[in-house]
Parts: C-alpha cells; structure tokens; sequence
C-alpha cells in the first residue's frame, strides 16, 4: 500500500477517482466531441469569427492560484496567446502585482480562498499554482481531489513526503500534471542527453551544480511579528496555510520567505529544480544513497557563530551520492553549491573558461559538459583541449512551450500521447524534487545540537550531533543513520490545513 493508500483508505480513493473519472471524463469528452459537433455546421466558425478563433466549447477553462509575480506569467502563458480561457483568479493580496492579472482577464472571477474556489466554481478544468513554497502540496492536492489538472511551480512542494505524496496522488486521480521547471522543454537538454547516451565523455564520476542563491536575507534571525504592520488587502491567515499560527510578520510577504524554514526552501527550493533537472534526466537518477553538507555562518559577534535554526544559511556545500544507472556504470558524487560558491576547474575544463554565476558542470573521463541554468549554452570540452558546442535551437513561444504543453496534454486526457511527452510532469520530477529537498534535511539536520560534551575558556562547547554523513533509504523516505534527521521529511500541519 502507498503513501497516498494508507493517508486515504481504500474506500475512499475507490470513491473520489468514481467521482473524478466521471468528471474528468464529460469535460474532456465534451471538449473532444465539440470539435466534431461543429464540423456539422454548413459555415465554418473562421469564417463567422475569423481565422485562429476557437469556440468557448473548445478551450479549456484555466484558473490561477496565484495570480502575481511568477503565477501572473504562468496564467498568461497557459491562455496559449489567448487559446484557451481564464475563468477565475485566486490570490491572497489582489492590490500588488496580481492587480495586473485582474486588468488582463476581467472576465475571471476573483477569490482569496483556493478552497471557496476549487467548491464553488465547478467549470474549472485545470490551474495553475504559484504561491510560496509551504502551500504548494495543499493546494494541489485539494485541486487534484477535485479532478483538476495542475500546473504547480517549482520546487514541487516544501518537503520530501509531500513530493511523494503528489506523485502518487496524481497517478491515482489520473491527473495531467507539470511543475514549472520550465528549462526541462528547453531543446538545448537533448543535445546534452545525445552526448551523454552516446558515451561522448565516457564514464562519468562526477556532477557538480551550482547558484548565486539566495539573494533574499538569510542566515539572521526571523524577523519579529507586528500585526500593526499588515497591509489591509493581505490575508494573512490565507498566507499563512499549514504554517503554524503567527502574526504578521513584516516584509515576509511577496518574496522574502524563502529564507525561513516555515515558508520557504531555500537555495535549493529556488534553483535545485531548474539546474539539477539537467544531470537528473540525462543520466536517469533517482533515489541518492546518502547526503553530506557544510554550510557558511555569519558572525555578528566575536567568537559565537549566529545560531538560526528557523531560517536558510547564507551558503551551503552539499554531497550527494548516486549509484551506477542505466546510463553510467560508475557512482557518481553531485555536489551541490550556493551562496556564491562555484566549483574549481577539473583537469580536462579549459583554465581560461569562466565558470559561470550558476550552471551544472558533468565531468567524465574524456571530457567535461557544461550549461548555464535552464540548460542554455551547453558545451563539450573533450581531452585535448576540443570545443563543441551544441546546436543553437531557437523556440518561438513562452518558457519553450512548457505551459502549453501542459496545457495541450489536459485537453488530450491522461496517460494520452501528449500527457506522457511532458517534459516535468510529477512522474519525473516528484522524484527530482525529493532529491533537492533532501538537501535541505542535511542543512536541517547540520544545525541539530546535543548536549554539550565539555567545556572550553569556561564556555560550554556546541555539540552539533546531525554533522555526518546522512545514509538515505529512498523508498521508505528516511535516513537509517540518524533518526533526528527524518523529522524533516515532512511536516506538522496546523488544524484544517492537512493535505487532503
């Protein structure tokens, strides 16, 4: 029995994929069907509304869950240049960016609560879900329960269960799903996938991926609550979701999060699904066998490094083994850098390439592959000193076509030609996302103290006990070294906000 199996009960999955097949099954009939009804028509609709017009009938209805900044992107873009159609907009603050969304589609209907909208409107096929880290499951659970389709941005969620947890849930809804690592369609992928297949560089040992993030506070205390302070049109209580109850904390709220643990993800939550998606799908990683971090500190007084265990670390270096795959016969250490961290040159890299702010860097025995984030630029230096460079594929539509892809597999049904050709669906990059998060359980479980063991110039000495080497048992989500560590596996989630 799965994860999802043993949080439901079989009766009730039994129950909801019923209701969700029936659903899931007269929209995408009905969407398929119109196509052929007009076909009777003795004057084509193009010729009544012009060419590229297509009837409501045909489109796929389209809300939001997050309607500014990155989710204002992402609701534009799966329209489809207007294709398909946006009927409501969901967001806890509607006076910042989001107010823009609301100018854009005036037709949609507006809402604070996912809840209140996924139960009352019931025309909506599919959404698209951009809202801090620590609400991604939540709400793509609820839409998921529901029968819609879901767009989810990246990381997939805010921990490792949960990750686990959509996957399966989404195969057993029979879900069309996609997370908005959009560089996964970036073309420029499958030229570093030809060469790795081909043996270009031979065997590879090692994977080194690296970012300038975070560029948010980090590594300082949590900013102190002043319920004063909340703007007006902010539903804080929304915001908040499954974090635990709190007052408003200033300036949390659109961006900062991401540097404490309730909210965010950190470096890794930001960057990990964009650059690690590369080396992961081109040498079909899965399940790491261990973890192993360090992290930077900050000093604001002499002697004592700052201790903050609710917030990310200014930068971390984290080691990740893999076994041999069907791709390469060898282990392969993939280290992981942020905070400004870059790797050094390997012997067979060129000492006058600059490495750059962020990208992934794929060394083998003959030769050495690099790209930017997204996948951009991929390049192959062989031994000897040989440059290639990949073929430059340029794509004439939004974020490579991600979201419309998407958006064409939920039109097409699941387990369709379409559904089973995305780049990210949760099939691939549920197991992507636990990957990067079990970075972050490292990070957590670096900062874990004991009692302290002796004393030194009078003061008592920290023992941090978490700093070792984490072994990781992928399937049964846990670390069998170090039982402190599986507390971060997952969550406690505040009354009424549980995953459903």
């Amino acid at each position: 029995m799965n994860i999802f199996q043993q949080a439901l009960g079989e009766t009730q999955i039994q129950m909801e994929n019923k209701k969700t097949k029936s659903k899931g099954l007269k929209r995408r009939s009905f969407i398929k069907k119109s196509a052929v009804a007009s076909s009777l028509f003795i004057v084509p609709r193009n010729v009544l509304c012009g060419l590229g017009y297509t009837a409501p009938s045909d489109q796929l209805a389209i809300a939001a869950i997050g309607a500014g900044g990155q989710g204002a992107g992402d609701i534009t873009n799966a329209t489809v240049g207007g294709r398909e159609r946006v009927v409501a907009l969901c967001d806890v603050d509607f006076s910042g960016s989001a107010s823009r969304t609301v100018k854009k589609f005036p037709k949609a209907k507006l809402y604070k609560s996912f809840k209140k909208m996924l139960d009352k409107q019931k025309d909506i096929d599919a959404v698209t879900i951009a809202i801090p880290d620590h609400n991604h499951a939540v709400a793509a659970s609820y839409a998921m329960n529901r029968g819609v389709h879901v767009y989810v941005e990246k990381p997939l969620t805010h921990n490792v269960y949960e990750a686990r947890y959509l996957t399966e849930m989404a195969r057993s809804k029979k879900i069309v799903t996609q997370m908005g690592n959009q560089g996964a369609s970036n073309p420029d992928q499958l030229q570093i996938q030809k060469w790795i297949d081909n043996k270009v560089i031979g065997t590879i040992s090692e994977v080194n991926v690296w970012t300038n993030r975070p560029i948010w506070p980090s590594g300082i205390n949590k900013p102190k609550a002043n319920a004063s302070l909340k703007p007006k049109e902010l539903d804080w209580d929304l915001w908040l979701g499954p974090a635990k109850n709190t007052e408003y904390i200033p300036n949390m709220h659109p961006f900062n999060w991401r540097g404490w643990w309730d909210y965010g993800t950190g470096a890794l939550g930001d960057m990990g699904c964009h650059l690690m998606d590369v080396p992961f799908k081109a040498l079909n990683l899965k399940y790491p066998t261990s973890v192993e971090c360090s992290i930077g500190k900050i000093h604001t007084k002499m002697w004592s490094a700052d201790y903050s265990p609710d917030g990310c670390p200014p930068s971390a270096a984290i080691a990740f083994n893999f076994d041999a795959t069907s791709k390469n016969s060898s282990n392969i250490k993939f280290t992981w850098m942020d905070g400004g961290i870059k790797p050094f040159h390997p012997e067979l890299l060129p000492p006058d390439v600059t490495i750059e702010e962020g990208g992934v860097m794929i060394i083998g025995e003959k030769g050495v592959i690099t790209c930017r984030d997204y996948g951009y630029n991929p390049r192959l230096y062989l031994k000897g000193g040989e440059l290639i460079e990949g073929e430059k594929i340029k794509i004439n539509e939004p974020s490579f076509g991600h979201h419309r892809k998407w958006v064409d597999a939920c039109k097409a049904g699941f387990n369709s030609k379409e559904h089973n050709n995305l780049t990210s669906s949760f099939d691939f990059s549920g197991p992507l996302t636990e990957t990067v998060l079990m970075g972050n359980i490292a990070i957590r479980s670096y900062m874990v103290e004991g009692k302290s063991l002796r004393k030194e110039y009078g003061y008592d000495v920290p023992n941090y006990i978490g700093r070792k080497k984490l072994l990781w048992d992928g399937e049964a989500m846990k670390i069998t070294n170090f039982d402190e560590a599986n507390q971060f596996v997952s969550r406690n989630y505040r009354k009424g906000w549980e995953l459903t």
